[in-house]
């Protein structure tokens, strides 16, 4: 069986028992790998229905685990997508809450200038004397920051009904050793209870690097507009798992014309920026064109959660196999169906 022989990053989405919550996670991962556990602000963007303000930009609480050397392992952290399993007429569990603004810049000066780890009622004092003010607080122990014309900057507020429940581990990027650091990870999850989210996905992402060449490109975009039944049967996708999809049709139409392949990646980057790439689709190749700190990668969506480390390594090398078909100068035309696929590349069979 072929090994991962690519830098790969996972994100499994989790749910943890009730009365429990990612930070137990965190905690058991930063005990075993003799390390610690610190709170972080991580971002998230959901859908609003306020006239004028179609997303609201969200900084939730989760937790970075780091080694004993100071070396990041994993974070745990929400996802506003796991919505189903979740009693939002709960009571919000003490010291959880999270910052809303309509702006995700103004939360950018709050990762930069607040503490996670400080309470509600104080958190947000940093970002107050930025704009020359002071934080009001509300009822239900709201806290909102204005700036000196009044207008509202952002605004924290405790926890909705059990939103410290969801848990997406993401993993550090690993060279090496897959299986064991995965293996542990789901290991420590299955110990403490957690399981599987009803809308619950797996993201694998892949180093983008290798795959920064024109040619290497088309024939990915080629390959999964050909084959993305296929691949999702692989995959065995979640149905009730939200934010996938195709690309918009302007990248096949681009990348399909012979001048693609010519050219140089600079040039073939500017190309595939005005075609309106998002991050929410089967594969996000957005990163990729933006190269975007700290996740410059090839983001494959489509698996659905689990808890079998065995599972996600198969998926992983399935994936692989794709991106070294699409590199390789000398491989095979594109299968022309799923019989020749798994010919081609028996990494994509579904046992």
């Amino acid at each position: 069986m072929r090994h991962i022989d690519w830098k790969i990053g996972v994100e499994i989405e989790l749910l943890a028992p009730l009365g429990s919550s990612r930070e137990a996670l965190a905690r058991q991962v930063a005990a075993r790998v003799g390390g610690s556990a610190t709170r972080i602000f991580h971002p998230e963007s959901e859908t609003s229905a306020v006239p004028g303000h179609p997303v609201f930009e969200n900084l939730t609480l989760g937790h970075r685990v780091a080694d004993a050397q100071g070396a990041w392992i994993a974070s745990f952290v929400d996802d506003l997508t796991l919505q189903a399993d979740l009693d939002k007429s709960h009571v919000p569990r003490q010291g959880w809450y999270r910052i809303v603004a309509d702006d995700a810049r103004l939360l950018r000066l709050v990762q930069q200038h607040c503490d996670a780890e400080a309470p509600l009622e104080d958190v947000l004092a940093p970002l107050a004397a930025l704009f020359g003010t002071q934080t009001q607080t509300h009822d239900g122990g709201m806290v909102r920051v204005v700036d000196a014309l009044g207008a509202s900057v952002a605004i924290g507020a405790p926890l909705p009904g059990e939103r410290e429940r969801p848990c997406e581990i993401v993993t550090a990027p690993i060279e090496s050793g897959h299986a064991e650091i995965i293996g542990a990870l789901l290991a420590d999850a299955r110990a403490l209870g957690f399981t599987l989210p009803h809308e619950g996905a797996t993201h694998i992402h892949f180093d983008a690097a290798p795959m920064r060449d024109p040619r290497a490109l088309a024939r990915l975009v080629a390959f999964y507009e050909a084959h993305h039944a296929a691949l999702r049967a692989f995959a065995q996708s979640n149905p009730a798992c939200v934010r996938l999809g195709g690309w918009p049709p302007e990248l096949a139409r681009l990348v399909a014309d012979p001048a693609f392949a010519t050219l140089d990646w600079l040039d073939a980057a500017r190309r595939l920026a005005q075609v309106g790439l998002k991050k929410w689709c089967d594969i996000n190749l957005a990163n990729l064109v933006n190269e975007t700190a700290g996740k410059d990668t090839i983001e494959f969506r489509i698996f659905p959660a689990t808890l079998d480390a065995a599972e996600v390594l198969r998926w992983a090398r399935g994936c692989a196999a794709i991106l070294h078909f699409c590199r390789d100068p000398d491989a095979p035309d594109i299968p022309a169906d799923e019989a020749e696929l798994v010919e081609t590349i028996p990494e994509l069979s579904r046992r």
